[in-house]
């Protein structure tokens, strides 16, 4: 019989659906993070994609984490802490990086590197009921290492990831919503149809003008006004005479929505 695929991933025009396959954990195992390494390089590389959700079989869970019964072998077979580490860090900062907008569903439960992965994201949803979200690891003597720490004080402030990390606390979408952790938080029955839609709705903008956005504001708390200037001007350079924008202001003289991205059909 053969196994099942780690990750089922599904095209909706110009969105790729990314969906974790180990319903009702979904853990993050040592073969789903090099099958997840692959999936998103051929996002990146697919220039007909333009948006893409992250999210996971099932109701139940987005993702428990990692697979820790698999840490010991893990690191042994990629030499190393750092190596094993390292790819995971890798994996979630191409997410955050390569200039196409990211949407992650939040369920269930939401913790460890089933967070760490959402906060690479350029948008995360969470579910109104059910979602316990954290980053646990003080339970187990350690700390986050995956980037969660380092990218949670970015996404809510020192405070509340202090408050988090120390005290291993998982939080409701609710809550989440309230310090910034998630963009928006809907029912779970909706919770996926509502990914799916803000990333087609993504997907509809003009692609180098939203590569150009997330490139300037990628970390632009550690940015001077100059540098963030410079990446908006940068941006203006890459976008001024291309067809999208041509449309864009041909659709605001004649009073009609814009079709972008129509030289990539």
């Amino acid at each position: 019989m053969d196994e099942q695929p780690l990750i089922l991933t599904k095209r909706n025009d110009g969105v790729a659906i990314v969906s974790i396959n180990d319903d009702p954990l979904n853990r993050m195992s040592l073969a789903f993070i090099d099958e997840l390494e692959g999936v998103i390089e051929d996002i990146a590389a697919d220039d007909a994609i333009r948006a893409f959700v992250i999210t996971a079989e099932g109701t139940t869970n987005f993702s428990v984490g990692m697979n820790l019964k698999e840490l010991g072998s893990g690191i042994a077979e990629r030499g190393g802490p750092d190596a094993f580490f390292d790819q995971r860090i890798n994996v979630i900062g191409r997410i955050e990086t390569m200039g196409k907008p990211s949407v992650a569903t939040l369920f269930g439960y939401c913790l460890g590197g089933g967070l760490e992965l959402p906060l690479g994201c350029t948008f995360r949803l969470a579910a109104e009921e059910g979602a316990q979200i954290g980053l646990p690891e003080m339970d187990l003597g350690t700390t986050p290492a995956w980037g969660g720490s380092a990218r949670l004080a970015k996404c809510v402030g020192r405070n509340h990831a202090i408050d988090m990390i120390l005290r291993a606390k998982k939080i409701s979408g609710p809550e989440a919503l309230r310090i910034g952790l998630v963009n928006e938080v809907w029912p779970l029955a909706e919770l996926k149809d509502r990914a799916i839609a803000l990333a087609s709705e993504l997907a509809t903008q003009p692609r180098l003008a939203v590569k150009a956005m997330l490139d300037t504001l990628h970390d632009s708390e550690d940015k001077t006004l100059d540098e963030l200037l410079a990446g908006e001007r940068a941006g203006v350079h890459a976008t001024m005479g291309t067809a999208d924008a041509a449309e864009g202001i041909m659709a605001f003289l004649e009073k009609r929505p814009p079709v972008f991205n129509q030289q990539m059909d």
